[in-house]
């Protein structure tokens, strides 16, 4: 049996909060970290990410990228394509592992999310 552990409960507030990313959107592994009161903490957001595969409900973790767009979380998704694939196939436009319009379509759940729902 597997017992709980406090990364454990981390990675399960990240999926809580990247679930509700809205199709066509993306955030930031340090939106997600900031948001949570784990300011500095965004390269723990991206190992959760990593490990999110098999999750049932699905995480969009394709929709989550570094702090300017880059797609650095794209070699967790089987081909190097597929992270882009699954952006476009949504409608971001993703040109040079970059998205494109990245502030405009930038979903923050600082404004977005209330926080007290995930404590």
């Amino acid at each position: 049996m597997h017992k709980k552990t406090q990364e454990d409960s981390f990675y399960d507030k990240v999926y809580e909060v990247a679930r509700q990313i809205p199709l066509g959107r993306v955030t930031s592994y340090g939106a997600i970290a900031n948001f949570l009161g784990t300011k500095g903490t965004s390269r723990m957001v991206g190992y959760a990410m990593g490990a999110c595969s098999g999750l049932y409900p699905p995480v969009p973790a394709h929709r989550v990228v570094n702090r300017v767009g880059l797609l650095t979380g794209k070699h967790h998704f089987g081909s190097p394509t597929m992270m882009q694939q699954l952006l476009e196939n949504e409608g971001v436009e993703v040109e040079d592992d970059k998205v494109k319009n990245f502030k405009k379509i930038f979903w923050d759940p600082n404004e977005e999310l209330d926080y007290n729902k995930y404590q």
